[in-house]
């Protein structure tokens, strides 16, 4: 059902804290432009959590503006099931194409709690559904078992795969073949796991490099490892930028460096500064001043 490369894109906004829907239409139209198959919004890199469900709402509704008749899913990582299920019917009255779902990342769900919150969810919104398993991020880990079981409801069509062992890749295909559509969701391990059989990719850093990260899909798609591996290792510094506490700001700042934009974010969190930006900003700025020449895919 869903392939390719899908960018869990950034939330902009103004200098007085609101939402910058014109800066999320023009950024997000780069993703488009760039040949991206799909949109995630308000996820982690989204400063999901950080917003309100009206808010959550109103990026949907800018990012399906831009999309097309691309897929935009969006991101349910709220705390409690009630209100996980209640984003999930409002996504679904906008017209959503799907929804990413995380287990809550305030209460840490034991096996059982995990698949009947996931089915709840499915079951508000009644929506086709990636799951987001990611034990490192949430504590929580959706294992293969329990994908089994959410296996018979066949909203559950995807993973977003960010155990950080790329070895669950090939289990996942060993033990369900095709029916789940799997993404990758570690931006520094998309290559490895391109190569073990994923078929999309769930990615951070898209934002600020989407005709890199394409190029890298597009040409994994054809067979043609070795010269999506050169434009792989040259992205690696920058991919690792993604595995990070600092993830939303280092990719704003790459994105201030890359695409023109603002790394403005949401208290809590504050914009790098000292020697951490420093550091970031030399990896951008090294990555682009080698930035590769693209071959055609």
């Amino acid at each position: 059902m869903w392939t390719g490369v899908f960018p869990a894109v950034t939330t902009k906004f103004t200098e007085d804290d609101r939402l910058d829907h014109a800066e999320m239409e023009r950024c997000f139209a780069l993703q488009m432009e760039a040949s991206c198959d799909g949109i995630i919004v308000c996820g982690s890199l989204g400063e999901g959590p950080m917003l309100s469900h009206d808010e959550k709402i109103d990026v949907l509704k800018t990012a399906q503006k831009i999309a097309g008749n691309k897929p935009v899913l969006l991101t349910v990582n709220e705390p409690g099931t009630r209100e996980a299920a209640a984003i999930a019917r409002r996504a679904a009255r906008e017209g959503a194409n799907g929804l990413m779902v995380v287990p809550s990342p305030i209460y840490h769900t034991n096996a059982e709690e995990t698949v009947a919150a996931l089915r709840a969810v499915a079951e508000a919104g009644d929506l086709p559904v990636m799951i987001y398993s990611n034990r490192l991020a949430y504590r929580v880990d959706v294992t293969v078992d329990q994908m089994e079981e959410l296996a018979k409801d066949k909203r559950f069509v995807a993973i977003k795969e960010s155990s950080d062992d790329i070895r669950r890749s090939t289990e996942i295909i060993n033990r369900f073949g095709d029916r789940y559509d799997l993404f990758t969701g570690v931006d520094n391990l998309a290559f490895e796991a391109l190569s073990v059989g994923a078929i999309g990719w769930v990615a951070g850093l898209v934002t600020a490099f989407p005709r890199e990260t394409v190029a890298i899909y597009q040409l994994m798609k054809q067979g043609r490892r070795e010269e999506a591996l050169t434009i792989y290792r040259w992205f690696r510094p920058l991919l690792d930028l993604d595995v990070s506490t600092y993830l939303v700001q280092n990719i704003k700042l790459a994105e201030v460096l890359a695409i023109n934009t603002n790394d403005r974010v949401r208290m809590p969190r504050q914009p790098l500064s000292g020697e951490r930006r420093k550091t970031v900003e030399k990896i951008v700025r090294d990555a682009l001043a080698g930035r590769p020449e693209l071959p055609q895919f």
